[in-house]
């Protein structure tokens, strides 16, 4: 079977990123993206979705995270489209529920090759350390539309912001390793495409 991977280059006037993805992985990572709680949460959804995930970024942090986060989130969004290719064999479906200690993340993930994301999770704080809780859901919007995939995540309880985004990124790893897993060799659809 051929490499699942992808390789994207993103330069815009507020970002510089290269970004690679191999699916059939081990959970290795090398993430630089200059900001550490990105850096983080890309750490578990690479360990988790057993994805071999290399990221470097530079961006505007000057101005704030928002352009890096959501260009980040593009560029892995590519990748995921063009390694799965035309998605032949794949499970297609993946959720998991996964506790935090305080906090527990349901997630569900279709990729459909329609782009649409829930996302039902409040935070009682508006940063971790120095990120804005705002731009992890900026994060999944944009992966999820630029992924072209359905994306569910409902938190429907916790008190730690730390706990809470953290949760809702492994349990996109452990929902990502379920749908991009081999499971038979046809198109997962009565349409014959994805």
């Amino acid at each position: 079977m051929a490499k699942r991977k992808a390789k994207i280059e993103r330069k815009t006037n507020e970002t510089d990123i290269l970004l690679e993805l191999e699916l059939d992985g081990q959970g290795r990572y090398e993430i630089d993206t200059g900001i550490g709680f990105l850096d983080h949460m890309l750490a578990h959804l690479s360990k988790h979705s057993r994805t071999d995930l290399k990221a470097k970024a530079r961006g505007d942090l000057e101005v704030d995270a928002h352009h890096t986060v959501e260009d980040v989130a593009i560029c892995l969004g590519n990748a995921l489209t063009e390694a799965l290719g035309d998605k032949k064999g794949i499970a297609r479906y993946g959720n998991s529920s996964l506790p935090m200690e305080d906090a527990l993340a349901n997630l569900t993930l279709d990729l459909s090759g329609r782009a649409f994301c829930v996302y039902n999770v409040s935070y009682n704080t508006e940063k971790i350390g120095d990120f804005d809780v705002e731009c992890i859901e900026e994060f999944l919007r944009t992966l999820a539309n630029t992924g072209k995939f359905n994306l569910h995540v409902n938190v429907p309880y916790g008190t730690n912001s730390h706990h809470i985004a953290e949760a809702v990124f492994k349990a996109l790893g452990q929902a990502l390793a379920q749908a991009v897993r081999i499971v038979g060799s046809d198109v997962p659809s009565t349409k014959g495409s994805l």
